[in-house]
């Protein structure tokens, strides 16, 4: 797992550098691995508008720009671009610049005109260009126009963050999540954690109960299914934040409603899924054992024959998902998606180990539920994913939660002294 530092002051106030923070988690049984500094490569790329752009007189596909880059006169900058135009704010490396590609920038001349950095595209920079428009991919990285002129690049790029990467032993899965790292940060630091408020507004009349049901048949595997319903879903980016927040835990943002579910399970350590309302046939899910040679079309759009030992969840005629590992490819979620079942549950730990193991298919969700998550957490997994997505003006929560849980666990209580520790250590 690997989280950053940014996300982790979200929650709780602590002065360490990311170094001393390592140090302090690595000494507490909670491993780190590596210290990995997203602004690498960003030191002297600043954000500049061009001022003026003209042909370069010798070339028919050089363009002479003079660029305001926060100093006192203009720095002139030659590029082969097509896609640059007078007003444009685009990321600028100056002269001195290590660049992630390995590109060193120093003065030099372009057909006999002097050139005093370079204007830097999206790969230059490694940025993700999953989300990228043509000319983003293209040419220049065009930044937003209120971007301010004159300030570093990664501040606007949200490149400038550290990532603390996790090694997690098997026995440490509560700190599969930012909560379970924050409350390891309140114990080494003496700090206050600052928990989030989770609540969500059921501003929709329909009552979730009416439109889908949930079940499940195997009940050595699952011990909890729970889902909400959202309506008047508007598919569509996430916030830049949260896609920094992903970013930062090395999952690449796809849009707004696999985000949430994403971050999520990052930030509570509950692994979720969301169905196309439309695409469940019967409107109903039910965790249950695959039957064998059935088939398993996953969202990686790879099509398994079951072999009859594996948890799935299927709708009211074949398998809707790998449960606790892979959605199912038919009920994805799709720019057309207007209704959306998010799904929160507890699976057997071994059984999903053994199935991803026997798939070649480990996840980040599988990689939880393998060393075991809280099953009272669903209900409260939902209405974040549900409150995260109401924030954005993307949806309607119906009224209720679909909770099947025939076995209520009551919470473990143990009374210890500081003594008692001491003298068993």
């Amino acid at each position: 797992m690997q989280v950053s530092i940014e996300w982790l002051k979200d929650y709780i106030d602590f002065d360490l550098s990311p170094e001393e923070l390592a140090d302090r988690f690595t000494m507490a049984g909670v491993p780190v691995e590596n210290v990995i500094r997203a602004d690498a490569g960003f030191e002297h790329v600043v954000t500049g508008r061009i001022e003026k752009i003209e042909r370069h007189p010798d070339s028919d596909h050089l363009w002479v720009c003079q660029m305001n880059v926060g100093e006192k006169d203009l720095i002139q900058i030659i590029t082969g671009a097509q896609n640059v135009r007078q007003g444009q704010i685009v990321p600028v490396a100056m002269v001195g610049a290590h660049l992630p590609n390995g590109a060193h920038i120093k003065k030099g001349k372009l057909r006999g005109l002097p050139s005093n950095g370079m204007l830097c595209s999206a790969d230059e920079l490694h940025l993700d260009t999953s989300n990228m428009t043509e000319e983003q991919l293209n040419g220049i990285y065009i930044l937003p126009e209120d971007t301010p002129v004159g300030v570093p690049a990664k501040d606007v790029l949200g490149k400038s963050d550290v990532v603390l990467e996790f090694e997690l032993t098997a026995n440490r899965g509560d700190c599969f999540s930012v909560l379970g790292l924050v409350r390891e940060i309140a114990v080494v630091t003496g700090g206050t954690p600052k928990w989030p408020t989770i609540a969500c507004k059921e501003d929709d009349a329909a009552k979730a109960a009416d439109l889908v049901s949930v079940g499940i048949d195997a009940h050595d595997l699952c011990s909890r299914f729970s889902a909400r319903v959202v309506k008047n879903v508007k598919i569509g980016p996430s916030p830049e934040w949260m896609q920094h927040r992903l970013e930062g835990a090395g999952i690449r943002a796809i849009n707004n409603v696999v985000d949430v579910t994403n971050f999520v399970m990052l930030e509570l350590g509950q692994p979720m899924h969301a169905y196309d309302y439309d695409e469940i046939t019967g409107h109903k899910l039910v965790a249950r054992r695959a039957v064998a040679g059935e088939n398993l079309h996953t969202l990686d759009d790879t099509a398994r024959l079951a072999k009859g030992d594996e948890l799935v969840i299927a709708d009211a005629e074949h398998p809707a998902g790998l449960a606790g590992i892979m959605g199912g490819y038919e009920t994805e979620i799709t720019p057309k998606t207007t209704t959306v079942v998010f799904e929160a549950a507890s699976f057997y730990g071994p059984s999903i180990r053994r199935t991803a193991r026997a798939c070649g298919l480990h996840s980040e969700a599988s990689g939880r539920f393998e060393r075991g998550v809280d099953v009272t957490q669903t209900p409260r997994a939902l209405d974040r994913a549900c409150q995260l997505l109401q924030d954005m003006g993307a949806c309607t929560v119906t009224q209720g939660i679909v909770d099947c849980y025939p076995q209520p666990k009551t919470p473990t209580v143990i009374d210890f002294t500081i003594a008692q520790i001491n003298g068993r250590l």
